[in-house]
Parts: structure tokens; C-alpha cells; sequence
């Protein structure tokens, strides 16, 4: 039975307010702290949240050398690319992958945890990961929150 008078809130592109938040990744577990990543890129935790809607806000991401892995990680998971051509499957250990490109392991775990299409894509672009304690963006003040 529907009540009369109440309808369904559907958040509009105007009634979104971004915010920009600073995330120390130094002792935190992979998992943990992308999941609490994807939740804010995608707008999870407002209150507005609209399933087709960027609701989400700007994250910054610091320290990426420093975050935990559990288990047999670094050795056993491997990140995988293929250039088209027959036989040419590259693999990479988790560990090689840290020792280049530190910042591509969060990138990846927070990719795999948003909608795989063109929204998905674009709340991607709202996340800067930084190796060290360093980064550009102080004019946009940033709050920091721990996850």
C-alpha cells in the first residue's frame, strides 16, 4: 500500500555537492581501505545517493608504498596484460608491481569494486593515488578522514 504524498527522491546533477578528502594509506589492508574508497567515489555514504547519478565525491589517496597485504600477496597474486597478439600474455607479481608502479595496485583493487561502465569510468577519475606523502592538490582543501 503506497502512502499518498511521498514520492521517490532521485538526486539531480545540481542538488550534488562535491567534496575533496585525504586517505593515509600508511598500515591500512588493501581490501579494507578500497572498499571504504569505492564507497565514497561512488556516493554511498550521502544521504542523496541515486544508483545512476555520480554522487560521489574527489578522494586522495597518500603513502601507497605503505599499505598491508595479507597472506602469500606479494608473491602469489599477479596482474595480467595482453597486447592482442598470440602468445603474448604478460604477467607480473604483485611485488615486481610495487617496485614500479606503487600507486596501480589501489587504482586496480578500487576499479574492480566500481560499475564496470562509462559512470564507473568516470568516478575512476576522481581518485588521485600518490607512492609518498606528497600532493598537489592543497587548494582544494581536503579533509582528512581515517578509514
Amino acid at each position: 500500500m503506497v502512502q499518498a504524498g511521498i514520492k521517490t527522491f532521485s538526486a539531480k546533477e545540481t542538488d550534488i555537492e562535491k567534496k575533496w578528502y585525504l586517505i593515509d594509506a600508511k598500515g591500512k589492508t588493501l581490501g579494507r581501505l578500497s572498499t571504504e574508497i569505492a564507497k565514497i567515489l561512488r556516493g554511498k555514504n550521502k544521504v542523496i545517493f541515486t544508483p545512476h547519478i555520480d554522487c560521489g565525491d574527489f578522494v586522495i589517496v597518500i603513502n601507497a608504498t605503505g599499505i598491508n597485504y595479507t597472506g602469500n600477496k606479494l608473491e602469489a597474486k599477479t596482474y595480467y596484460r595482453h597486447s592482442g597478439y598470440v602468445g603474448k600474455l604478460k604477467s607480473t607479481s604483485l611485488s615486481e608491481m610495487l617496485v614500479k608502479h606503487p600507486e596501480f595496485v589501489l587504482r586496480h583493487a578500487v576499479k574492480g569494486m566500481l560499475p564496470h561502465n562509462i559512470l564507473g569510468r568516470h568516478m575512476l577519475k576522481k581518485l588521485k593515488v600518490y607512492a609518498g606523502d606528497k600532493h598537489p592538490h592543497e587548494a582544494q582543501k581536503p579533509e582528512k578522514i581515517e578509514v
